[in-house]
């Protein structure tokens, strides 16, 4: 059961992702696929009784919520410079 409810947060996310151009909402939509992998890390620690699962998911946590916090003010500065959220703006950003 706790398979299929990862699954199903991660194509949503992945969904979201592919869908959206609103960046906030792609943000949002990758951390929602990383609580999708996070949830089947969980369920498989705590079926095959190891502590390994739950200490990646400390580590998974520890490295998106550093994603966090420098993505949020980037798509800030993005957005104070050309006043749109949509993805499709931002294409002459490409090195």
């Amino acid at each position: 059961m706790l398979i299929a409810t990862s699954a199903a947060l991660f194509t949503l996310g992945l969904l979201g992702v592919i869908i959206r151009r609103n960046v906030l909402v792609m943000l949002l939509c990758m951390e929602l696929m990383l609580n999708g992998v996070n949830l089947s890390l969980v369920t498989f620690a705590q079926q095959t009784a190891s502590a390994a699962g739950a200490v990646l998911v400390l580590l998974i946590f520890v490295v998106a919520t550093a994603e966090i916090a420098i993505a949020i003010p980037i798509v800030l500065l993005l957005v104070r410079r050309k006043n749109v959220l949509d993805l499709d703006a931002y294409t002459d950003l490409k090195g």
